[in-house]
C-alpha cells in the first residue's frame, strides 16, 4: 500500500478482532483514520455491546477516533426480510454487507472524507471479492474513493489475532447476526 500522509480515510469496523491489523496498516500507510462502528446486524444487544466495548478498548490503544453508529436492528431485519433462512455467505450477507457500507459511505461523505473500507474483508470466512463490488459500486454511486484492500495478504488473520490477543479484546464465536448463532 503507497504512502497516504495525511489522507483521510474512514474504516468500517466490524468488530475489533477483525479492525485491529487494518488499524495498524492504515495507519503505517499514512492515513489519517476514523473507525466507523456500525453494525446492525450484530444480536443480542449484549452481544453488540460487547463487541463495542472492545472497539473502544482497540480504538484507545491505537490512539485513533471511533465513531459509534446507531444500534438499528430493526433497520438490519427489514433490510434482510425474505432473506431470513439464506445461507451464510448468501444473499443475506450481502445486503447485510450493503447496508453496512452504504452507512459507511454516508457517514464518509457527512465528514467530508471522500475514501472508506471496510475490515470485514479480512475473515477467512468473507468474500473480497464480493464486498469490494459492493463497496466500489456504493462508492461510485456516491462520488467517493473505496479502498480495496484484502487486509487477510501477508498474514492480515494472524496478525489480527495476535494484536487481539496481546490486548485481551473480546472474541465473538458467530458473525453476528441472529440468523448465524445457529449455525455455531
Amino acid at each position: 500500500m503507497a504512502q497516504n500522509v495525511n489522507k483521510k480515510i474512514l474504516l468500517h469496523a466490524c468488530c475489533a478482532i477483525c479492525s485491529a491489523h487494518p488499524i495498524e496498516m492504515l495507519k503505517n500507510s499514512g492515513y489519517e483514520l476514523i473507525v466507523y462502528f456500525y453494525n446492525p446486524n450484530i444480536f443480542p444487544i449484549e452481544e453488540y455491546e460487547r463487541r463495542l466495548e472492545a472497539q473502544k478498548i482497540l480504538c484507545a490503544h491505537e490512539g485513533v477516533e471511533l465513531i459509534v453508529g446507531e444500534y438499528e436492528p430493526e433497520v438490519y431485519f427489514e433490510h434482510v426480510r425474505g432473506f431470513e433462512d439464506c445461507p451464510e455467505k448468501g444473499a443475506r450477507c450481502e445486503l447485510c454487507f450493503k447496508l453496512r457500507l452504504e452507512n459507511t459511505a454516508r457517514k464518509a461523505r457527512a465528514l467530508g472524507i471522500d475514501t472508506f473500507t471496510t475490515s470485514i474483508v479480512i475473515s477467512p470466512h468473507k468474500n473480497y471479492a464480493t464486498l469490494t463490488k459492493i463497496g466500489e459500486e456504493i462508492a461510485e454511486a456516491r462520488g467517493l474513493n473505496y479502498l480495496a484492500v484484502d487486509f487477510k495478504k501477508k498474514d492480515g488473520f494472524l496478525k489480527t489475532n495476535k494484536i487481539s490477543r496481546e490486548l485481551g479484546l473480546y472474541r465473538q464465536n458467530y458473525c453476528g447476526c441472529k440468523f448465524s448463532i445457529a449455525k455455531t
